[in-house]
């Protein structure tokens, strides 16, 4: 029941929300700062029930009906329960972290089926010949070795990259807040996961030599009206966001659409990696709540628990070989 009411909500306020919204952002002029861009300052939260990619089964259509959000978001709702406890003692163990970690989040108000909304069908592109035959190489490399040693582990077990920090920025309903902080010149972007500091500056400098290779990307970024532009390159090979290549472009847009919403938009552009360009929008929400410092490998038992069976095999094998 508390789903029902939840989402019931969820929709009566998507339905009133939005002409007010539209409104907002007409008649709306946003803050400045003292230096005369746009003063997005501030803790936002990313947290939503819109899906990244549009579901097979809303294939065509870009918005939920009411009825339709209704449903999706009580069967959402039900599926990511990290409170469930009917599906036996393995499904318990994947629900260690239970709902109070979580922040769900809502549909958008506009009730859209999916972030991506370029290409229409609201799907990622396929990948190009090239990008098919490196992922498969990849996958061939590491099948049979996912626990020889921290290097065939994820970044983000490794607490190194985490897909809601990026760039992109991508919401996953844990961890969700970002805080923004301006100076003439620059713009700094605290991610609460793995509290990762990114610094763009937005004085004209170019980007770092296409030598210089770091895991997320050389950012700087300029002001189109009122709106901050950030452009990332100089990926390495490692990053492989969405399966990209290092020579991924990524361009992201930050606009205030009234006081209390900041649209997030990105683009990525990998002709190596994509068959076509593609884009995904998604509004976070402000925020008064705090961000505290989210510890990640003080205590990160489960790596060296997970690698602890191949230097079982290999301290077994020296035994056996020192026995010959």
């Amino acid at each position: 029941m508390k789903y029902c009411r939840f989402a019931v909500t969820v929709f009566a306020l998507a339905i009133v929300v939005i002409p007010g919204a539209a409104q907002t952002k007409k008649n709306w002029t946003p803050p400045r700062t003292s230096y005369g861009v746009p003063d997005l300052q501030g803790i936002w939260n990313s947290s939503t029930l819109t899906p990244f990619e549009r579901p097979k089964e809303y294939a065509g259509k870009e918005f939920f009906t009411p009825q339709e959000a209704e449903a999706f978001a009580k069967e959402e709702l039900y599926r990511v329960d990290g409170d469930r406890r009917d599906g036996g003692g393995g499904a318990d163990v994947g629900r260690a972290y239970n709902e109070f970690w979580r922040d769900r989040g809502k549909l958008s108000p506009d009730l859209r089926t999916s972030m991506i909304v370029d290409p229409p069908d609201g799907r990622i592109p396929p990948l190009t010949p090239q990008a098919q035959k490196l992922v498969a190489e990849r996958r061939a490399a590491n099948r049979g070795h996912d626990f020889d040693g921290p290097e065939n582990r994820s970044l983000a077990e490794r607490c190194i990259q985490v897909r809601n920090a990026g760039p992109p920025m991508i919401p996953t309903n844990y961890n969700s807040n970002y805080q923004i902080v301006q100076s003439p010149g620059y713009v700094a972007l605290l991610s609460e996961q793995i509290h990762d500091v990114r610094v763009i500056p937005t004085d004209g400098r170019p980007h770092a030599p296409s030598s210089v290779r770091l895991i997320s990307g050389d950012s700087v970024g300029h002001w189109e009206g009122n709106t901050l532009v950030v452009e990332t390159t100089n990926f390495t090979d490692r990053t492989a966001y969405e399966n990209s290549g290092e020579h991924m472009k990524l361009v992201e847009r930050f606009t205030l659409t009234g006081p209390e919403t900041l649209m997030y938009e990105f683009t990525v552009n990998d002709p190596e990696s994509f068959t076509k360009p593609w884009t995904a929008r998604y509004p976070m929400m402000r925020t008064e709540d705090k961000i505290f410092e989210y510890a990640c490998h003080e205590g990160n038992y489960g790596l060296s628990g997970s690698l602890s069976g191949a230097r079982a095999q290999e301290k077994a094998a020296a035994a056996n070989r020192g026995s010959k």
